[in-house]
């Protein structure tokens, strides 16, 4: 897909969101816009994997006519196969145009615009099909509860059931207009508009949209970091995966991951990444997310995983329960992160899971590289025992949604190729500015990943520092501290500033005798002014 045909999707997609704005908070909208275009994408599945089955009897998925015994046959058939292949099914008239072309009547000449026929009943019907359809089989974890966000009942819709039918109706014969291209297999349509609208909504309704979406350079950057030198992965986990888009942005820069791993707790969220996955093509039985709180709750213990990526919230709060000193987890490293600042929390989870070729990229608060007590502990042991850490490299402030604190990437490997130093990197000064956002450019991470691979000194942009400097900072990894960025100021002529101020004076006391020339003629006594002194 071109640039210019993805600004035009973008901007179909963002007029069909505008439908619902000003009704509802851009969070709220979200769940049916993207719940919509998710129904959209299974009806356009299926319609295309019963034609395949239907192919060898020349007849069309679409074409079937459910009212009589033949077609009722045929349509069994094709659920069948569906269910085994897709996990799903869904009828010829339970299909996303189907229910589309009867919610509207297009009005003749003589009349403008469109009405709406009553659908709202036959979408809450086809949704709950969808899930049910699954019962019973392999993928009905993956599918439960899919659409239990899309509440289309909310008096948000409108005020009348006319009122939520007429606006529903309108959302679906809009995206009915999209085509999402989905019979060519290169064209992640589809994917490139649900990350637009969650990037979206993230960036216009703050914190609470934007807390399950890691912007798409930051989620670059760790990709890049997990699967440098390899070509394909056997696993890939996101302890807070949120709506699964650093997970699938790993899936794509290894051009293939095994089975794809998430724990997520936001309900809203969890649902929002099993979708995603769907969506983008990874089946079923590829991706094992979980719903969850992963400090207190973990549902992948036992499993190792060869790329691990995640964006933890910042500062969480957890119950830090003593219980967990006999965590295996936590453990060994004799203290637990502070209950008011999970970071190391998970930094220790993603380890505990980590394999031993593998690598894991996670982006914390600054305030991991050097605050004390039981965190310095943690940062010590990791360093001085474990010698898991790789990398620390400095992001800019403000690239993320709802926080403009400045942030950092740790690299971890348990079977590091350079175990006697650790790599920094300054990068806190390499973005764009975008009104009040900044952003990271493809040159930028470029730079970054071109640094961690060089492992060497880079004036006031990297440096390689040995264990025994780090030990002697009191494991202290402030960036400053081992990558010198200050620019020095011009040296002052003393001399120069002196004469330039004489010359000043001078031309001070002139004006002054001037103004009092005048005050004397207009017979007015001039005023004095305090001389200033030089030397």
């Amino acid at each position: 897909m071109s640039e210019e045909q993805r600004r035009q999707l973008q901007q179909q997609l963002w007029n069909i969101a505008n439908a619902l704005r000003g009704k509802m908070n851009a969070d709220e909208f979200r769940d049916y816009i993207l719940g919509f275009i998710f129904y959209k994408y299974l009806s356009e599945k299926i319609a295309r994997f019963g034609d395949e089955v239907l192919e060898a009897d020349k007849l069309k998925f679409t074409d079937l006519d459910e009212a009589t015994e033949e077609g009722l046959a045929m349509v069994e058939a094709v659920r069948e196969a569906a269910v085994q292949e897709l996990g799903y099914f869904l009828k010829p008239s339970e299909l996303f145009h189907s229910l589309a072309q009867r919610g509207t009547n297009r009005l003749d000449a003589g009349g403008n615009g469109e009405s709406f026929n009553f659908i709202l009943g036959d979408l809450a019907r086809i949704l709950k099909n969808i899930e049910q359809s699954t019962l019973g089989t392999d993928s009905a974890d993956d599918f439960s509860n899919l659409f239990e966000d899309l509440d289309l009942t909310s008096s948000k819709l409108g005020a009348t059931e006319k009122a939520k039918n007429d606006l529903v109706a309108k959302v679906l014969s809009h995206l009915d207009k999209i085509d999402f291209n989905l019979s060519d297999t290169n064209a992640d349509v589809l994917g490139d508009a649900y990350e637009y609208l969650i990037g979206e909504f993230a960036a216009g309704a703050g914190k609470k949209a934007g807390e399950f979406y890691t912007p798409q350079p930051v989620s670059t950057l760790l990709a890049k970091l997990v699967t440098i030198g390899r070509t394909k992965l056997k696993s890939a986990y996101d302890p807070t995966c949120g709506s699964g888009s650093l997970l699938l942005r790993v899936k794509r820069e290894a051009h293939g991951v095994d089975k794809i791993y998430g724990q997520e707790l936001n309900r809203t969220t969890y649902n929002l990444a099993r979708m995603n996955m769907i969506l983008h093509g990874v089946h079923y039985s590829d991706f094992d997310i979980r719903q969850e709180d992963t400090l207190e709750h973990p549902q992948h213990l036992g499993l190792q995983f060869q790329a691990i990526v995640a964006n933890p919230p910042f500062s969480a709060h957890w119950s830090a329960s003593p219980l967990f000193m006999n965590d295996d987890r936590f453990s060994q490293y004799g203290r637990l992160a502070p209950a008011k600042k999970a970071d190391f929390a998970f930094v220790q989870h993603m380890l505990s899971h980590l394999a031993d070729d593998g690598t894991m990229a996670v982006v914390l608060p600054h305030g991991v590289l050097f605050r004390g007590a039981a965190e310095g502990v943690i940062r010590r042991y990791l360093i001085e025992k474990m010698n898991c850490l790789d990398a620390v490299i400095g992001l800019p402030a403000n690239i993320f949604y709802g926080t403009g604190i400045p942030t950092c990437v740790l690299v971890f490997k348990r079977c590091r190729k350079n175990p006697d130093d650790v790599l920094f990197v300054d990068a806190s000064q390499h973005f764009d500015k975008v009104k009040t956002q900044n952003v990271m450019r493809p040159e930028h991470i470029k730079k970054i990943i071109a640094a961690y691979k060089a492992r060497k000194d880079e004036e006031k942009y990297s440096r390689v520092a040995s264990l025994k400097e780090i030990a002697e900072n009191d494991y202290n990894l402030n960036i400053p501290r081992y990558v010198e960025t200050f620019e020095a100021e011009e040296p002052i002529d003393l001399e120069a500033v002196a004469a330039e101020l004489t010359k000043l004076e001078e031309e001070s006391r002139k004006t002054d005798e001037t103004i009092a020339a005048f005050c004397r003629e207009l017979g007015i006594t001039p005023r004095s002014r305090r001389r200033r002194t030089i030397g």
